[in-house]
C-alpha cells in the first residue's frame, strides 16, 4: 500500500512539474504581432526581384549610373565603415544605409538633376567601390531588404562616428526644426576604447579672423572673438549655442562652417580665447544623433547582434524586410 501511494505521489509531482514547464514555455514565447511595413517610394521602379532601382550621381565620374539598391548599399557600407570591422557592426550599418536612402528618396530631391541620390557626402552617404570586400558583401547579403520601421513609416536613419559616451537629440545637435522623433532619446553609447585617441578626445585651434568669418556664415555678425563661452546645452552636454562676445550662435552651424573634421563635435569640455586664437577641447566625432559607429563596434565586440545594436540607438523601431 505504501509503495502504491508513493508511486501515485511521484506521478502527481511529475505531472505538476511538466505542467509548470509547459506554462513557462508558453510564457517565454514572444507574442507575434503584425508589423506594418513602410512602402517603397512610388517614384522608384523595381527589378524582377522587387529591389528598387536607383539613379545615382557619382561625383568622381560626374555621371549618373543606374544600380539596384543593394548594390548601392554595398558601396555605401564600404564608404561609411571600415571593411575589417565586426560583422554585426557592419550589418547594423547596412540596415541604416538602406533605411537612409529610402527615406531620402521619399522626402528629398537630390541636388543633381536627374538623380535619385548621389555619392556627395554633403547631401547623402559616403560611397566607395574600392573598399568593398567579402566582409562588406556578406553584411549586405545577410541583411538584404532589411530596414527600420517606426509605426509603419521609415524613420530618419542618422548615424555618426563616435558619440563621446552619450548621444543627443536632433533639435540640439542638428538644429532639427521639427519635434524630436519619439524613436530617439539621449542614450548611453558604449563607444569602443579601440577608437583613435584624437576621436575620443580632441583639440582644435582657430585663427580669430577665420573664426569671425565662420560665425558670420553661421548667422552671427560680430567682431574678432574676444570671448567665447559654451551657451545652452542639451542633456548629453553638447553645446546647442556658443556665446561669442556675449552673443549666441548655433553650435552645430558653427561646427560646419569651421569644418566638421576640425571641430569634431559640439560635445565641448572647454573653449578659450588667447592672443586672438580660439582653442576648443572636446569629445567624440560627428553630430551625435542616432547610431554611433564606434558604439556599434563596441557592442558587436561584446557579442551584440545587428538588430540589438540598431534598437539600442533607435528605440521602439521594428526591423522589417521589404524584399527577399
Amino acid at each position: 500500500m505504501r509503495k502504491r501511494c508513493f508511486f501515485l505521489a511521484l506521478l502527481l509531482l511529475t505531472a505538476l512539474l511538466l505542467t509548470a514547464c509547459m506554462r513557462a514555455d508558453v510564457e517565454q514565447q514572444p507574442i507575434q504581432t503584425d508589423v506594418v511595413k513602410p512602402e517603397v517610394p512610388q517614384d522608384l521602379r523595381t527589378n524582377d526581384e522587387g529591389v528598387p532601382i536607383l539613379k545615382v550621381y557619382d561625383v568622381e565620374s560626374e555621371s549618373i549610373a543606374e544600380m539596384d539598391l543593394e548594390t548601392y548599399v554595398t558601396g555605401v557600407l564600404a564608404g561609411e565603415m571600415r571593411n575589417d570591422w565586426p560583422e554585426e557592426a557592419l550589418k547594423a550599418q547596412a540596415i541604416l544605409a538602406r533605411t537612409f536612402v529610402l527615406k531620402f528618396v521619399e522626402t528629398k530631391d537630390s541636388q543633381y538633376e536627374g538623380a535619385d541620390i548621389s555619392t556627395d557626402v554633403s547631401e547623402a552617404q559616403a560611397y566607395s567601390e574600392v573598399n568593398i570586400n567579402e566582409n562588406v558583401r556578406k553584411a549586405v547579403e545577410e541583411t538584404r531588404g532589411m530596414v527600420m520601421s517606426y509605426e509603419g513609416e521609415l524613420p530618419q536613419a542618422w548615424f555618426h562616428a563616435h558619440a563621446g559616451g552619450k548621444t543627443e537629440l536632433p533639435s540640439v545637435a542638428l538644429e532639427y526644426k521639427e519635434e524630436d522623433p519619439a524613436y530617439l532619446s539621449v542614450t548611453d553609447s558604449p563607444d569602443s576604447e579601440d577608437a583613435p585617441d584624437n576621436v575620443k578626445h580632441w583639440t582644435a585651434a582657430f585663427d580669430g579672423e577665420a573664426f569671425q568669418k565662420a560665425c558670420a556664415d553661421a548667422g552671427l555678425s560680430t567682431g574678432l572673438p574676444q570671448s567665447v563661452e559654451i551657451g545652452e546645452t542639451g542633456e548629453s552636454g553638447r553645446a546647442k549655442t556658443l556665446l561669442v562676445n556675449g552673443e549666441a550662435v548655433s553650435a552645430p552651424s558653427l561646427r560646419l562652417q569651421l569644418g566638421a573634421n576640425a571641430m569634431k563635435s559640439t560635445l565641448l569640455d572647454s573653449v578659450e580665447v588667447e592672443n586672438g586664437t580660439v582653442t576648443m577641447e572636446g569629445r567624440g566625432f560627428g553630430h551625435g544623433v542616432g547610431l554611433s559607429q564606434w558604439g556599434a563596434y563596441g557592442m558587436a565586440e561584446d557579442g551584440a547582434e545587428a538588430e540589438e545594436i540598431v534598437r539600442h540607438y533607435f528605440q521602439n523601431v521594428d526591423i522589417v524586410r521589404l524584399w527577399e
